[in-house]
C-alpha cells in the first residue's frame, strides 16, 4: 500500500466518528498497535527532541526501504508516534521524503491538538523524514 492510500486509509477511519473524543479514542488504540521499539533503542539518541512527552523512535532500512519502531510515555503522544509510523514505515526514503502528509489536516490533528503535542508531531515527522534522508544516503553510496 503506497504512504496516499495509507493516509487516505486513515481519513475514511477518522471519518467514522463523529466527536473528538472517540477520535482520541482511536488514536490511542493505534498507539497500542505501533510496532514496539526494542528496549536497548529507548535512550537519548533515540529520543525525539521537541516532545514534551518521551518518545523514541528506531529506524531500520531493510531491503531499501525504511521500518520504524517506537514508544512514548503518554498515551496519545504514542498514539500519535504509531499514527506516523503507520504512514511512512515499509516505505523507501525517496516516498518518505516526498509524502505531503495532507492526512494530518485532513482529519483536523493540528487545530486539535495542543500546541505542545503539535510541536511534538512535527518534531516526530522531521526525525522520520531525518532518518530517511540519511539511511538513503548510505544506501547510494
Amino acid at each position: 500500500m503506497s504512504i496516499t492510500e495509507t493516509e487516505q486509509e486513515i481519513v475514511e477511519e477518522f471519518e467514522i466518528f463523529s466527536d473528538w473524543m472517540e477520535k482520541y479514542e482511536h488514536i490511542i488504540a493505534i498507539g497500542n498497535s505501533v510496532p514496539k521499539i526494542d528496549q536497548k533503542y529507548k535512550d537519548n539518541a533515540h529520543e525525539i527532541q521537541g516532545c514534551q512527552s518521551k518518545v523514541w523512535l528506531h529506524a531500520e532500512a531493510r531491503d531499501g526501504k525504511i521500518y520504524y519502531s517506537a514508544d512514548s510515555d503518554a498515551i496519545i503522544t504514542k498514539g500519535l508516534v504509531g499514527l506516523v509510523v503507520r504512514v511512512f514505515s515499509g516505505h523507501t526514503p525517496d516516498e518518505i521524503l516526498n509524502a505531503d502528509l495532507s492526512f494530518i489536516d485532513k482529519i483536523g490533528l493540528h487545530e486539535h491538538l495542543s500546541p505542545t503535542r503539535s510541536n511534538g508531531l512535527n518534531a516526530m515527522i522531521k526525525q522520520i523524514k531525518l532518518d530517511a534522508m540519511a539511511l538513503g544516503a548510505i544506501k547510494n553510496h
